[in-house]
């Protein structure tokens, strides 16, 4: 089976979304400097928004989420240690053992009871101290889980995971790529959000709609040292206001419609959940993950490019379908059937 060129629906991903009109014309407007030699003066609003609205004292422009991430890793952590996080963290499985290449730093993976670890997950995860026993170094947590189909860790529990880690003095990183989602679903500031975590990353790639980019943000101090980190790891960029500007204008123009998504992908969820024996995680947010009886996954994903409709697997007996900007509701009320359709025709 080919996939069309021009798909009817594309919903791999939140990252798929293209800018607005409105966004292109902020970007091309965009006052722009050197940012390694003098910094932009754009990117420079940029991180002086994000830090505010996480109520931090700085924020950090870098090119990719996972860069973000590994610089927290990085200035945090102390080589030959181990990271504390969920046994399907983005970290872990998506970031191509970068802790280990980059930063010396193992992964001790949690499971948690339920769909992520809890604070109990994580006290039971920490090993007695031992001159036998590799040490602990950073705990790193990651909010909305993607792996978990979106799911949201609520404010509650997240500052319980906090207390475990602070109650061993261990620094705690929060994954928040998708934390935009997260505030949004639950009425919950970004900020309240960002208090569990030393350090956080946000992306604005994802649900927000811009092209490029993530703001590591915390503490002065160590974001300096995450600058060096940047640049140590390839990520000095130059007339950086142009990708810049459309983040600032994805914070202030897209972040409330974040709703609509959520709405979207529960619509597609219902949709699609018992089509051939096919179950469904009903969403938290934007993620919509379904889970197969068989694994078949491959033949879903060919079967609905076939019909003009772009679904991703995520492993053998996983399909994923995400809501974002360039997929609203109605999109996905007039193409949606067509996922149930290579569903049932894949389980048949």
């Amino acid at each position: 089976m080919t996939e069309f060129a021009a798909p009817l629906l594309d919903v791999r991903s939140d990252t798929v979304t293209r800018p607005t009109a409105a966004m292109r014309r902020a970007m091309a407007d965009a006052e722009v400097g050197d940012d390694v030699l003098d910094g932009d003066p754009t990117t420079r609003r940029l991180e002086a928004v994000v830090a505010e609205r996480l109520g931090k004292e700085r924020a950090l422009f870098f090119p990719s989420g996972s860069m973000a991430n590994q610089a927290a890793i990085w200035v945090q952590s102390t080589p030959g240690t181990e990271l504390l996080l969920d046994a399907d963290a983005h970290i872990i499985h998506w970031e191509i053992a970068a802790t280990a290449a980059l930063c010396g730093v193992q992964v001790r993976p949690i499971r948690g009871a339920g769909s992520v670890f809890r604070a109990a997950d994580l006290a039971a995860g920490i090993r007695a101290p031992s001159i036998h026993a590799i040490e602990p170094s950073m705990v790193c947590l990651e909010n909305t889980h993607n792996g978990a189909g979106g799911a949201v860790t609520p404010l509650n529990e997240l500052r319980a995971l906090a207390s475990v880690a602070r109650g061993v003095y261990l620094p705690v990183h929060l994954d928040g790529a998708r934390l935009w989602n997260a505030a949004v679903a639950t009425g919950t500031s970004l900020a309240d959000f960002a208090a569990c975590a030393d350090t956080v990353m946000v992306s604005f790639s994802k649900g927000l709609g811009a092209p490029v980019g993530a703001c590591l943000v915390g503490p002065a101090d160590v974001i300096a040292r995450a600058h060096r980190a940047r640049k140590r790891f390839g990520g000095g960029m130059r007339q950086t206001g142009i990708l810049a500007a459309g983040a600032l204008y994805a914070v202030d123009h897209h972040f409330d419609r974040l709703a609509d998504d959520h709405e979207a992908a529960t619509y597609l969820a219902r949709l699609v959940d018992g089509v051939g024996g096919a179950r469904v995680i009903m969403p938290d947010t934007n993620i919509v993950m379904i889970d197969l009886p068989r694994p078949c996954a491959d033949d879903v994903v060919a079967r609905a490019a076939a019909l003009g409709v772009r679904i991703s697997k995520w492993h053998n007996s996983r399909v994923r379908a995400v809501a974002h900007l360039d997929a609203p509701i109605g999109l996905i009320a007039e193409h949606g059937p067509k996922i149930a359709q290579a569903l049932a025709d894949a389980l048949a």
